[in-house]
């Protein structure tokens, strides 16, 4: 049976889940069937393991130039295979990044398009029963798949031969799972419940066929409480500030980065007594000197919850060399997006800036890829992952999939490697009230649109200006580089389908100054 359609068609099937459209049959019985593979795997089929996270910075891994914490275990991915300098998502966000690392496509093709945080009615849910997923054609072709930990879209996991997940966000203690439907509650510190889930899936996974195991961490998402043997790491230890914290947004900022409230200043994580964790912050001490207390807290308990997933890689990585498994698995770590770890004064994600876009993208499959490799120049981003896992597992990459498979770049071969990409947000107004924005990100240039009203622009020279301070789009120097970029957001956009339509009738938010709309 095959599974390729139009591609015109396609995007109008993928991307319009307001429309209540559907799959033709023959691809939504692929994606409701749950009774095992319809095929058998190839011989030589390599087993897969994604390893992801939730909000890490790519900044955050030894292995990407942090001297304080150290990360072995994920440092071990790249180094013994490939490092990816120039990881990306499409969407800074959990849910929307993490469906597009299933679909190999952008959020507004999927459909999920936001955490479904915001009020009102634009929510998205989850994924369509029917969308076809990477796991979902694996499993067809005789994988035996499997999803543990952090899941964190607003539907079932489907495609999946066991899911253990968390509910929802999780705690960080004793937390609630939901066992392939079943509520299961766990002791014990969460990411180590997901270690021990991972491990015992590994140990009784069917032998006769190549396995796909998601395996997804809660950590380092907020409110960042540690394992306690990880409490006093870090104590003695002066987090470095970023450069410009504390500072007032540039004058040439765009308005729309004055009115996120996800500023260091607002954080209140630390004043109070968490579940496991004492107050850490004197909040009556003098702003300047308070505002440099909470950095300080937040990093430390963001390295510290890291050490535990540190430790939790190295069991599995572990466990696959000694059963000599490790040769024909395809490791992949990476993160569901970025983090702000300070810069611009911001922590959390969701705009279209460096430290929000970038991830880590490690890929280890020892015979196949030489240890040490490093490609520090082509563009890959979270869509890219489901083409690339199809492909190297000998399953046909459905031509809808808006991502491109990494093989050519794993042989060595970059021709017509991707100079640009399209980035775009949705969730508006929500939490911590990012404006809705979408902008083109080239080697050198990137120019971000704010277009809800006011209509806003900003272009920053990547190459003489990394930390993203000095907004250009006014500057009469390079007009022209603002009208080329502009025509490449459409050309992108028209080339993903995206209609680019605001939401029909529906007016839009009263902006006022410091304040996120209800």
């Amino acid at each position: 049976m095959s599974t390729r359609i139009d591609r015109r068609r396609a995007l109008q099937l993928l991307g319009a889940s307001a429309a209540g459209l559907s799959l033709p049959p023959a691809l939504a019985r692929i994606a409701r069937e749950g009774a095992g593979p319809v095929g058998k795997a190839r011989k030589d089929a390599p087993n897969i393991l994604f390893i992801m996270p939730d909000d890490q910075a790519r900044s955050t891994l030894s292995i990407y130039g942090n001297t304080i914490l150290k990360t072995p275990n994920m440092d071990r991915v790249g180094n013994e295979g490939l490092r990816f300098d120039q990881a990306f998502v499409t969407t800074s966000v959990c849910a929307p990044s993490r469906a597009s690392f299933l679909t190999g496509l952008y959020a507004h093709s999927h459909g999920v398009t936001s955490n479904g945080e915001e009020p009102g009615w634009y929510q998205q849910m989850g994924l369509r029963h029917d969308q076809i997923t990477y796991p979902i054609l694996l499993r067809q072709a005789g994988y035996h798949t499997a999803v543990v930990g952090k899941w964190h879209i607003k539907s079932d996991p489907t495609g999946f031969d066991h899911w253990a997940i968390l509910r929802g966000q999780g705690s960080y203690f004793d937390p609630e799972f939901i066992v392939n439907g079943a509520p299961v509650r766990f002791r014990g510190h969460t990411d180590d419940v997901i270690g021990d889930q991972a491990m015992t899936y590994l140990r009784q996974r069917p032998k006769d066929r190549p396995f796909c195991l998601c395996y997804q961490f809660k950590a380092p998402h907020g409110p960042w409480e540690p394992a306690p043997r990880f409490n006093d790491a870090f104590k003695d230890v002066e987090i470095p500030l970023p450069p410009g914290f504390g500072q007032p947004q540039p004058e040439d900022a765009p308005v729309a980065f004055s009115k996120t409230t996800q500023e260091i200043a607002n954080m209140r994580d630390f004043f109070h007594k968490a579940e496991r964790r004492p107050p850490q912050v004197d909040e009556s001490l003098p702003e300047d000197e308070r505002l440099r207390a909470v950095y300080q807290a937040f990093v430390r308990n963001y390295y510290r919850v890291l050490l535990g997933v540190d430790e939790n890689i190295g069991r599995v990585l572990d466990f696959l060399d000694k059963p000599g498994l490790a040769e024909n698995t395809i490791v992949v770590y990476t993160s569901d997006n970025g983090a702000f770890m300070g810069e611009h004064g911001f922590y959390d994600k969701r705009l279209m800036l460096e430290p929000s876009i970038r991830i880590p993208m490690l890929l280890r499959w020892p015979g196949r890829i030489e240890p040490g490799r490093v490609d520090a120049d082509n563009m890959v981003l979270n869509i890219d992952v489901a083409p690339t896992f199809l492909e190297l597992a000998g399953v046909a990459v459905p031509d809808w999939m808006q991502g491109r498979s990494w093989k050519p770049l794993l042989d060595g071969r970059n021709k017509d490697w991707r100079e640009d990409f399209l980035y775009e947000w949705y969730e508006y107004p929500a939490v911590h009230c990012a404006r809705k924005h979408h902008g083109v990100r080239t080697k050198r240039w990137k120019l971000i649109h704010f277009w809800q009203e006011p209509d806003e622009w900003a272009l920053y020279d990547l190459e003489n200006d990394p930390g993203e301070t000095d907004n250009l789009v006014d500057d009469p120097r390079h007009a022209d580089t603002v009208a080329r970029l502009k025509r490449r957001i459409d050309e992108l956009r028209a080339e993903t389908g995206d209609s680019g339509e605001p939401e029909p009738g529906k007016p839009l938010p009263k902006l006022e100054p410091g304040k996120c709309p209800a």
